[in-house]
């Protein structure tokens, strides 16, 4: 998997670390950080489909 490297204000990385962990919603933050891409492409790809600019083939 490929590593890439990202610069996070503080504010957004103590909201980010409030959800990882044994009592949190992911096991580490790039897990939280997967989940959040994924669901920011779905919801891009939802407002496409509503302007019919996705492609039929995928």
């Amino acid at each position: 998997m490929p590593k890439i490297s990202v610069e996070v204000p503080e504010e957004l990385l103590a909201d980010l670390d409030e959800h990882v962990g044994d009592d949190g919603k992911f096991v580490n933050r790039s897990d939280a950080i997967r989940a959040s891409i994924r669901k920011t492409l779905d919801v891009l790809d939802d407002i496409d489909d509503r302007h019919g600019r996705l492609d039929d083939e995928e």
